[in-house]
Order: structure tokens, then C-alpha cells, then sequence
């Protein structure tokens, strides 16, 4: 089967585009027509090389939230005992573009024969490693509907220690940004016309008005030699972070920073102990699972340690003695993977530790935008008092010249 990209008009006049699965373009014109709509144009979603057109653009923060939203449908109705086809056209029913192609792209490989984690398997670039794997051992042990149930916690986990960050950091970015553009705005177009004319009438301007004028001239003389200075910086900064020794130094340097970097320490450390957990409870073996934390993770230092601690459990070290070598991380988490593995309750202590590290790092969120919220209101009403200060001042010397 293919999956066909249409446009039509239903019985209402109303104009209808979406995606319908079928063997050739006549099956799908039949198919609309036979459900009411007058199709007028219909393409196939392929490119030349034959793999479905998913466009580089796909919003992947989306995506990635309807994945565990139908990872978990998806075990709801298996467990209820509905076949995997069925379960698979109803997820599809009620989604709609890139997800919904990607959706019928599974159901058509799973009907042709394929299992479900070789079809998830033939899109890496939407269905994450670890999923396949675990679904690979739900299908191979005939405990799908537990796995990926397990894999819906762990996504829904993922997504929320992720939102808790972000919101928190929303706020704070929203002051720094509306401050910048509105100092720029009254250095430019406010004080210019009104300097100028308090020039004419007063000889010596106080000195708050001075750092003003010459702040606003710089503005207005060197503005754009500035902006090209700042992308210039940006594009450079952006070239070496996507080379790798780039990415390292980068990373490393974020988790030294003061305050943010043990935040990115246990964020990251958090994430690492789901996956690893989520893995181990789902059949697969610590290796293994590690190898595939290091995929999942896109800091460069951590991946470096997980893959320098892979390396050395698969040459028979010692689990503690492992991961301490690499430094990346704290003695708490080296010390919860050593007593783990020792009591082969590794998953349930990861798990643990997994918490803790997010209430944690959703604590400390919570602090430091409670401190940067009415600490960047103070600088905000600062610079503008100073530059209501700078305007004050010579109107009020030039009243009593006159």
C-alpha cells in the first residue's frame, strides 16, 4: 500500500485535504467517492528513491508528544484485545499530517508482514532507538501491551521533566527579550529629537544625559555595524557547535556554569537513569541498554561517558569502578548503579534516583525564577528610570536658564 496526499470537496461545498492509505491512486479516488467527496487532485507522499516525504520541517516538539500519546492508546487497545492492524487505523483516524503519514506508513508494513519494530525501525529519524528495541522484546516475549505501556510512562516522564524546564525559563526569557527592544527603541527614536533640542538651550548637559547621547549615537551611527558583529558571533558560535569537539567543549562548559550547570547535571542524569531503567524493566540487558542511553542522549559529555562506561562493563569491570572513571557523573548516581547492580534491583533504584533528580531540578527551576523574576524587573526599572533621569534633568536646568 501507499499513502496518497488528496484535496476534495465533500457534499457541504466544503473543501477537504488529508491522507488516505491505499494500493493505487484509481483504489483511492474510489475510496473518497465512496465516502462522498469529489476528489480533484491526488499525489502520492514519495519521493524518486521511493520513502514517504516527510519534510525537514517537521515539528519534531510535536511529534514527539503525539508519539507517546499513541504509544499509549496503542497499549490500551491491545491490552483490550484488539488486533494491531485495527489499533493502528484508529491512531491514524484521529491524527492528522506528518504524524498521521508516518501512522499509515506502520499499518501498511505491519500488514504486509513486517513486525511493528521493523517498520518503527525503517523511520529512525521520528521513532527514537529505544523504542524499537523495547518493542522488539514486547513482541519477541508476547508482553507487548506491558512494554508499551512502560515505554508511554517513560515518554510522558520525558515530556514533563522537559516542560517543567521550559516554563520555567518562558518568563524570564520574555522580560530579557521586550527589555532589549524597548531600550533600543527609546535610544533610537525617543531621546535622539529630544537630546537635540535640549542641546540648543543648555551649554553642559549633566552627565546622565552625556552616557545617554553617546549611547544613542552609537546606536544610530554604529547600529548596524553592531547587528552585523552579533550574527557574525552567533553564526560562529552555531558552526562550532555542530562540529563534535565543538558540541564537547560546549556542553562541558554548560555544566561547569554556576547554579545552571548542576541543573543540567541532574536534568541529564535523570534522563539517562529513565532510559536505562525504563530498558532493563522491559528485558533488556545493562549493555545493551547503556549503548542505547547513549544514543538517546544529545549531550556530548554525557555520551562520551556512557560510551567510555559501555566499553568497560562489556570488558568485565566493575560497575562502580566504570563509571566513576569517567567523571561525568555525581558519586550519588555511582554509587545508586554499584549497590543497584549488586542487589539486581538496578531498574527500581534508577527509577528512584530518577525522581529525586527531577524534583530536584523542578525545585531548584522553580527558585531561580523566583529570584530572576523580580531581579530582572529591578534591572528593567532601572535602566528606565536612569534614561527617565537623563531626560529629566536638562528639561529641568533649562526651566531655570529661563
Amino acid at each position: 500500500m501507499a499513502v496518497f496526499h488528496y484535496t476534495g470537496v465533500n457534499a457541504e461545498s466544503t473543501i477537504v485535504r488529508g491522507t488516505i492509505s491505499a494500493d493505487t491512486p484509481r483504489q483511492a479516488r474510489d475510496q473518497l467517492r465512496d465516502e462522498g467527496l469529489s476528489v480533484r487532485t491526488i499525489d502520492e507522499a514519495r519521493t524518486a528513491s521511493g520513502t514517504y516525504r516527510l519534510s525537514m520541517r517537521i515539528p519534531f516538539r510535536s511529534f514527539r508528544v503525539q508519539w507517546a500519546t499513541a504509544v499509549h492508546e496503542l497499549a490500551m487497545m491491545l491490552h483490550a484485545g484488539i488486533p494491531i492492524l485495527e489499533a493502528l487505523d484508529t491512531i491514524a483516524a484521529q491524527n492528522r499530517g506528518f504524524f498521521r503519514v508516518a501512522i499509515l506508513k506502520l499499518r501498511d508494513q505491519v500488514a504486509s508482514g513486517s513486525s511493528l519494530n521493523a517498520a518503527l525501525a525503517e523511520q529512525p529519524q521520528l521513532f527514537d532507538a529505544a523504542s524499537v528495541h523495547m518493542v522488539e522484546v514486547g513482541e519477541n516475549s508476547g508482553t507487548l501491551d506491558t512494554v508499551l505501556q512502560q515505554l508511554a510512562q517513560f515518554k510522558r516522564r520525558q515530556l514533563a521533566l522537559r516542560n517543567s524546564v521550559t516554563t520555567a525559563l518562558v518568563y524570564p526569557l520574555f522580560l530579557i527579550c521586550f527589555g532589549t527592544a524597548a531600550a533600543v527603541f527609546l535610544m533610537t527614536a525617543v531621546l535622539p529629537p529630544l537630546l537635540e533640542n535640549l542641546e540648543e538651550t543648555i551649554e553642559v548637559l549633566p552627565w546622565p544625559t552625556l552616557i545617554a547621547k553617546y549611547l544613542s549615537d552609537t546606536l544610530l551611527n554604529y547600529g548596524w555595524l553592531l547587528a552585523c558583529l552579533v550574527i557574525l558571533l552567533l553564526g560562529a558560535i552555531m558552526a562550532s557547535i555542530r562540529t563534535e569537539r565543538g558540541q564537547l567543549k560546549w556542553h562541558s562548559m554548560l555544566l561547569r556554569v554556576p547554579i545552571l550547570g548542576p541543573m543540567a547535571v541532574k536534568q541529564g542524569v535523570s534522563r539517562i537513569s529513565m532510559v536505562i531503567a525504563t530498558l532493563l524493566r522491559s528485558g533488556i540487558e545493562l549493555t545493551k541498554a547503556v549503548e542505547l542511553a547513549e544514543r538517546s542522549t544529545s549531550n556530548r559529555v554525557f555520551k562520551t561517558a556512557l560510551k567510555q562506561f559501555g566499553e568497560r562493563i562489556s570488558a568485565g569491570e566493575d560497575v562502580s569502578d566504570a563509571l566513576s572513571q569517567s567523571g561525568a557523573f555525581p558519586p550519588l548516581a555511582v554509587r545508586v548503579f554499584s549497590v543497584g547492580q549488586e542487589s539486581g534491583k538496578l531498574d527500581e533504584m534508577l527509577f528512584q534516583l530518577a525522581d529525586d533528580y527531577d524534583e530536584q531540578v523542578a525545585t531548584s527551576s522553580a527558585r531561580l525564577t523566583a529570584l530572576l523574576e523580580p531581579v530582572l524587573i529591578l534591572v528593567l526599572a532601572a535602566a528606565v528610570g536612569f534614561l527617565l533621569l537623563a531626560t529629566i534633568l536638562p528639561i529641568l536646568e533649562a526651566g531655570n536658564v529661563m
